[in-house]
C-alpha cells in the first residue's frame, strides 16, 4: 500500500489527479483498494482511455482530468477542437466534463493569437484553477450540508464522493468528512453500490484513510436500516441536475430516494454548481450511459452467471425532482420547485 505523503496531491490535499512536469499523475481507481497505483499519462489518448475506463470517475474529476487533457495536447500541437471532442466522446453523463472543456476553449480563444507558450501556460493556469475552484466549493459545499445534521448523525450515501471524485475533499462525502470533523457524525453507512462496487471499494477506502466511522451496507438492505429508524439523512452526488432538479446519479440512487420518502428520511443531492446544467429542461433529457453487460455478469473477471445469460447495466439512474429534500451546493442548499 502507496503510504499516505506518496499519494498525488494539490493545493495541500489528496487529490486523484494532478499535473506534474508535462503530464498528468492519476490513481489507477480501477485497483483500488487492492493496490494503490498511480499512472502516469503523457497523451490525449491516454487521458480519453483512462475516463473511458473509469480509472477516474466522479463528475468533477472527471471535468478536472479533461482539462489537464487540453494541456496535454495542447503542448503536442494538438487542434484544440480534435483534442476536445476526442475528450467529449468518452463518457455522455456527466456535464462536468463538456463544462470544462468548454471552459479550456474559450481561454483558448482569449489568448490563441499570443506564443505558444504564453498559450500553454495560459490553459495550464485556467486547469488549476478549475481545480482549486472545486477543492473550495467542495468545502463550502461540507460546511453547509453538515450544518443540516442533527447530532449524532446517521448518514447514508451511496458511491463515491469523495476526494476520489472531485478535485479533492469530496461533496457528499465532504458533508460527512465535515459532520466528523465537526463531532457531529455518528456513523456513516456506505452502499456497496453494485455492480462496480464504488462504495465497498473506493468509499470505504477514503473512510479508513479519514478514520471516519462507517459500516458498509448491501444495497438492498439500505429500506430494512430505513425502517428500523438507523438513517437520519441519505446523501447522494450528482452527475448532471437539469433545470428542474431532476438528478442524474450512480444506478440506486433513484430507489434511494423512494425509500426516504417513504419513510420520512430527508434526502439530499450534493454536487457543485457547475454540475447543474440549465440547458436540460428536464431529467427525461438526460442522455443516461449504459456499460458493457460484462460489469454484471462478471465484475472484475469473476463470473457469476450462466454462460448464456445477458444483463442490462445502465451506469445512473434519474431522482425526480420532488423526492429531493434539498440540493446543497457551494452557493446554499436548494429546495422544490427549483427552476435553475
Amino acid at each position: 500500500m502507496m503510504r499516505e505523503d506518496q499519494l498525488p496531491r494539490f493545493d495541500g490535499v489528496f487529490a486523484p489527479v494532478v499535473y506534474r512536469d508535462g503530464g498528468i499523475d492519476m490513481v489507477d481507481q480501477t485497483v483500488l483498494p487492492e493496490r494503490t497505483v498511480v499512472l502516469r499519462l503523457t497523451d490525449v489518448a491516454e487521458v480519453a482511455e483512462a475516463i473511458r475506463a473509469m480509472r477516474v470517475r466522479g463528475a468533477p474529476a472527471i471535468g478536472i482530468t479533461a482539462a489537464y487533457g487540453m494541456v496535454l495536447g495542447l503542448e503536442a500541437s494538438e487542434d484544440p477542437n480534435r483534442i476536445a471532442e476526442t475528450l467529449r466522446e468518452t463518457r455522455p453523463t456527466a456535464v462536468n466534463l463538456t463544462w470544462a472543456i468548454e471552459r479550456m476553449l474559450r481561454t483558448f480563444e482569449r489568448h490563441k493569437d499570443e506564443s505558444a507558450a504564453d498559450i500553454r501556460a495560459a490553459m495550464l493556469a485556467e486547469a488549476r484553477r478549475i481545480h482549486s475552484e472545486d477543492i473550495a466549493a467542495n468545502r463550502k459545499i461540507g460546511q453547509c450540508g453538515a450544518e443540516l445534521l442533527p447530532t449524532g448523525a446517521r448518514v447514508m450515501t451511496i458511491c463515491n464522493t469523495g476526494a476520489l471524485a472531485t478535485g479533492g475533499y469530496g461533496t457528499a462525502y465532504g458533508i460527512i468528512r465535515a459532520a466528523h470533523e465537526g463531532g457531529k457524525l455518528a456513523m456513516a453507512y456506505p452502499c456497496e453500490t453494485r455492480p462496480r462496487l464504488q462504495g465497498a471499494r473506493l468509499t470505504a477506502w477514503e473512510l479508513l484513510k479519514d478514520e471516519i466511522p462507517f459500516r458498509l451496507i448491501a444495497d438492498g438492505a439500505a429500506g430494512a436500516l430505513m425502517s428500523r429508524g438507523g438513517i437520519d439523512a441519505v446523501l447522494a452526488g450528482a452527475d448532471r441536475i437539469a433545470a428542474n432538479g431532476d438528478s442524474a446519479n450512480k444506478i440506486g440512487t433513484y430507489g434511494l430516494a423512494v425509500l426516504a420518502n417513504h419513510h420520512g428520511i430527508p434526502f439530499y443531492i450534493v454536487a457543485p454548481t457547475s454540475t447543474i446544467d440549465p440547458k436540460t429542461e428536464t431529467g427525461a433529457k438526460i442522455e443516461i450511459e449504459e456499460r458493457s453487460e460484462d460489469e454484471i455478469l462478471a465484475p472484475y473477471g469473476c463470473r457469476f452467471a450462466p454462460d448464456g445469460a445477458s444483463a442490462w447495466n445502465p451506469a445512473f439512474d434519474v431522482t425526480p425532482a420532488e423526492l429531493i429534500t434539498g440540493i446543497i451546493t457551494e452557493k446554499g442548499v436548494f429546495t422544490f420547485p427549483y427552476g435553475f
